[in-house]
């Protein structure tokens, strides 16, 4: 069967034909020229999803989180597409795809829509093309995109630089209680969860929550500090917020997923923030910042892509021999492969004319 044409796979995923969707997340995660050139007809049909990041550690209950939210989504009459980031298998590279068992019940709903992506040793507990699959999903009329990352702990920061609104996750009895004060994914969080509120120690967990919250989040803070050193004006960074504005402050929910309790609050406090973002002066500005850190993503893959392309075929092997035979350490070799590539990309110089 010959391959559609990536006009026809757009025009009938966007009148809902959920085949040629699929068909289309497919051709984007594959990458290449393919995956560019429906991107470009998709670009000017989003900016109309809210796109939601559910991070958190493993065995807080993500999943069962997610699929409770598309319920509560769907009650509301929107349309919720999942994209659910799974390990990738050592074997095949691919996608273990427990998310999607986890969520077989939402399956049969035509609102909903799940894909289940491999990291492809990705860090920041997202895949690369994540973003785009988002996109996707944003142009053909999905008004809520859950993004749930792998969950593999402290290092989830990613979902922050792509997610509108970061929902991460905690539970009682994952360890002691100043254990959520070290997670580096914290500080990203617009709103945090306690699920599993029906555990012993809960209590105790939004307590250390909101201890942190109240002792060192930046938006309470007076004065920026680095390393709890305060920085004069000249260091102090800028903040994401206008100056004569309030900051957003993380709220803390608690949940029962399982159970659908708390959902409801939980939803109350994503529109929230949404409102907030919609609201603020500096909408413009982390929108700007947003598509910053995506250009610079998409154009160190296009020139890594391009660099390797351009060397002669053993250059990275022999390198590799050099800095582990000592014989060069590996920024050295780093540039000699730079100028190897520069040379056999650059165009011969006309000869001159006598």
């Amino acid at each position: 069967m010959p391959e559609r044409s990536a006009d026809a796979l757009v025009a009938d995923a966007l009148s809902g034909n959920r085949r040629a969707l699929s068909r289309l997340l497919s051709r984007v995660e594959d990458g290449g020229q393919p995956a560019c050139d429906v991107l470009a007809q998709l670009y000017r049909h989003t900016g109309s999803a809210h796109w939601i990041g559910i991070t958190g550690a493993p065995g807080t209950g993500k999943s069962s989180l997610v699929a409770a939210l598309a319920r509560a989504y769907r009650a509301q009459g929107e349309r919720v597409a999942i994209l659910a980031v799974d390990p990738s298998s050592p074997y095949t590279g691919g996608a273990i795809l427990g998310d999607r068992i986890r969520m077989a019940d939402l399956s049969g709903d035509p609102g909903i829509f799940i894909r289940s992506m491999a990291t492809r040793g990705a860090l920041g507990g997202l895949a690369d093309t994540t973003r785009d699959l988002a996109r996707v999903f944003d142009a053909c009329g999905f008004g809520i995109v859950l993004i749930e990352t792998v969950g593999a702990g402290q290092n989830e920061v990613a979902v922050a630089q792509v997610a509108h609104t970061v929902v991460v996750v905690e539970a009682p009895g994952l360890g002691d209680d100043v254990q959520a004060i070290k997670a580096g994914i914290l500080e990203t969080a617009d709103i945090l969860v306690v699920n599993k509120s029906d555990l012993p120690g809960a209590a105790n967990t939004v307590r250390a929550l909101r201890t942190t919250i109240d002792t060192g989040h930046p938006a309470l803070k007076t004065s920026w500090r680095h390393h709890g050193q305060l920085l004069t004006a000249e260091e102090t960074p800028a903040p994401a917020h206008a100056p004569d504005e309030p900051a957003w402050v993380p709220m803390i929910v608690q949940t029962v997923a399982t159970a659908h309790e708390g959902i409801d609050a939980l939803t109350g406090h994503i529109h929230a923030h949404q409102s907030f973002l919609k609201n603020s002066q500096s909408h413009g500005t982390i929108e700007r910042a947003r598509i910053h850190t995506e250009l610079l993503d998409k154009l160190r893959d296009r020139l890594l892509d391009r660099l390797l392309n351009a060397l002669p075929a053993s250059a990275l092997d022999d390198a590799i021999d050099r800095v582990a035979n000592r014989e060069a350490d590996p920024m050295t070799a780093v540039t000699t492969l730079i100028e190897q590539s520069s040379r056999t990309a650059a165009p011969p110089r006309p000869e001159s004319v006598l």
